[in-house]
């Protein structure tokens, strides 16, 4: 009932106040002659009430004390109204002064002065917290309140519970607050409780929670995972609030606290890189950014934003999703000089006229074909996206002296069973043996190269190889496609039981690569940490339970057999016999045999002519030979294994 109430207008909280603020005076007088009523002075009262009134009204209605909404009164609303009294009882204490002084008429005597802004304060801050607190027992007697307890008893914390104080429409009961800091625990906080979180389970059983809500951002990830185990495995709802510089206008809402993402739960520990190396090595450079409107070149235009740069150049074919990224770089970086390049990486005079245009001083190279399946289905397009591109834009690097080549490549190049590991395999291979030979220039002139005349005089390029796993939230990833399965209802499609893949969110690959590009001395390929492996049908059990289903009873879960190309486990190396450390824990280089240019330039060149014209058996057959360990499996390509070894 109570919660029907409409907000009180402004001025009816105007005139309770200045009633108080009277009655607060009588009082004050009342007491100063020991309640004794024949002691006051009727008409002394009644000027003093008159100017004290008058002075109240043009103070309060200055500085607002009556425009909080009562049920909401929070400390900002208390030092408003203590300011306020101050200033009223300190104008009648100047005036009390000029009478004395000029007139030699004592208006109040300064005791009850005094008394009056003690009382005055403490009753208009009793009533706002009286009907503040009636208003939340009225609304906690709900008898489908939600029982909720919120993790971590910080300013997040408390802002989370004053969020749900704020609207009546919310029907939930904070029970505590639970905090990993023992020196937080047994205090209270806007009248709840901070418990142990090392009691959790304890508190789940006690208190038959219904949900649980992190507040908290610097719980490790492994802490959280056990606490979600906890609270799926116990049919609690587990919500999630923002970070603040999302929140609307500073403050949380109640639509912000959402269900947590399995995103959150892969996500490890911040990354830290050499922020001035890496500034110090772009400051003011011109960097041109390959398949720059995809996931992986997309985040390393905007990683690229954060530092101060002279020209970043988005070159990509696809027009509509390079339109959005420039829009949001136009709202978001407005004093960052972009530029969109429409344009086909294996296009080799569109890409002549980028390089000649704008002659960039670094280049990431993220263009590319991804999709295993696809690939698998056209080889050819694969070679000329993947290979044929990257032949390209390594060649004009070289052409125009760019310093740096960046390449994003795959775990899926190592011992690749797929058209697109392979493919980009062959990548590696090529842009690995031109570094090589490039301290050879009279090697570069005989093998067809004439065109980098003048070589002396410009940079060489330095060829760097970065490679990593799958990313969390880019385009036809896994994670994606299981949302968009439980949102419809199900099934969830998972190609075989024990399938495991390596995850990694897009801002850490790509702060990884910026690291790797900055570190790179040039032939290396650059291995990064990705943690442990994930086994993809736990992975889709979590996300239902996360969603509040139950899988197998709510939603299905289906197996619906390897794709071509596709392993069961994602190989990555990682050990001492095929890596070396470098000074960053995350990143690695990795032992790869070398090539001898010459021979790559030939065999690449007779690859992309079968690719040319669309001979998709040569095609392959060629990879092969060029990739001895490339062994198709679950393709139809698997049968060439054994033509080439016979």
């Amino acid at each position: 009932m109570f919660t029907q109430i409409n907000i009180v207008p402004r001025w009816i909280i105007f005139v309770l106040d200045l009633m108080i603020c009277t009655f607060s005076l009588i009082f004050a007088y009342f007491l100063r002659h020991n309640l004794d009523l024949t002691s006051v002075e009727v008409p002394e009262l009644a000027r003093n009430l008159l100017i004290l009134g008058v002075i109240n009204i043009v103070v309060f209605f200055n500085i607002k004390t009556y425009s909080g909404i009562i049920r909401y009164t929070s400390a900002q609303d208390s030092f408003r109204i203590l300011f306020a009294v101050i200033i009223s009882n300190g104008i009648f204490f100047v005036l009390n002064l000029i009478g004395l002084t000029f007139a030699k008429i004592l208006l109040i005597s300064n005791t009850v002065l005094i008394t009056n802004g003690l009382s005055s304060f403490l009753l208009l801050i009793t009533y706002r917290v009286l009907i503040k607190y009636f208003f939340m027992y009225v609304k906690n007697l709900k008898l489908d309140k939600v029982k909720v307890i919120i993790y971590g008893a910080g300013e997040a914390g408390l802002a989370t519970k004053r969020t749900f104080d704020h609207d009546g429409k919310v029907n939930k009961n904070i029970v505590a607050f639970v905090d990993d800091d023992d020196r937080k625990v047994g205090k209270t906080i806007d009248g709840v409780k901070i418990l142990d979180a090392k009691n959790l389970e304890h508190l789940i059983n006690a208190h038959h929670l219904d949900e649980i809500i992190f507040a908290s951002y610097t719980i490790p990830t492994e802490r959280k995972e056990q606490i979600v185990d906890l609270c799926l495995a116990n049919n609690i709802k587990v919500l999630n609030i923002p970070p603040p510089d999302v929140w609307l206008n500073g403050k949380l809402q109640p639509a912000q606290i959402q269900k947590l993402n399995i995103e959150d739960l892969l996500n490890r520990k911040s990354i830290k890189i050499d922020i001035n190396g890496i500034g110090e090595m772009l400051n003011n450079k011109r960097i041109l950014i390959t398949g720059a409107a995809g996931s992986i070149g997309s985040e390393i235009v905007r990683q690229l934003a954060k530092f101060d740069v002279g020209l970043v150049i988005l070159c990509d074919q696809s027009e509509t999703a390079l339109h959005e990224l420039y829009l949001e770089l136009e709202e978001t970086n407005k004093n960052k000089n972009f530029h969109a390049f429409v344009g086909d990486v294996r296009d080799e005079q569109r890409m002549d006229k980028l390089f000649n245009t704008y002659k960039p001083h670094y280049v990431y190279h993220a263009a590319a074909y991804k999709h295993v399946p696809l690939m698998e289905d056209n080889p050819a397009e694969a070679i000329k996206a993947n290979v044929l591109g990257t032949k390209t834009i390594a060649n004009k690097s070289v052409q125009y002296g760019v310093q740096k080549f960046v390449m994003i490549s795959t775990d899926k190049a190592v011992n690749p069973t797929n058209i697109m590991g392979a493919s980009k395999r062959i990548a590696e291979i090529y842009v690995q043996s031109l570094n090589n030979s490039l301290s050879d220039q009279k090697f570069i002139f005989s093998n067809g190269l004439s065109y980098i005349n003048e070589l002396e005089v410009k940079p060489i390029t330095k060829f760097i190889t970065t490679r990593f796993g799958n990313v969390l939230g880019s385009n036809g990833s896994v994670i994606p496609r299981f949302k968009h399965q439980i949102e419809k209802g199900g099934p969830v499609t998972v190609t075989h039981p024990e399938i495991t893949r390596y995850f990694m969110t897009i801002p850490e690959a790509c702060r990884l690569v910026l690291e790797a590009g900055c570190m790179g001395k040039g032939g290396e390929i650059f291995i990064f940490d990705m943690g442990k492996s994930v086994k993809i049908v736990e992975l889709a059990k979590k996300m239902i339970r996360l969603a509040g289903l139950e899988p197998n009873v709510d939603i299905k879960i289906e197996f619906s057999g390897l794709r071509p190309g596709e392993k069961l486990y994602e190989e990555l190396l990682n050990d001492n016999e095929n890596t070396m450390p470098t000074h960053h824990e995350k990143i690695m280089i990795g032992k790869v045999r070398e090539y001898v240019f010459e021979e790559v330039e030939t065999q690449i060149a007779q690859l992309i002519n079968s690719a040319k014209n669309d001979n998709d058996r040569q095609v392959v057959v060629r990879m092969k030979k060029l990739v001895p360990e490339f062994k198709s499996n679950n393709s139809i390509f698997e049968e060439l294994d054994h033509l080439i070894t016979e």
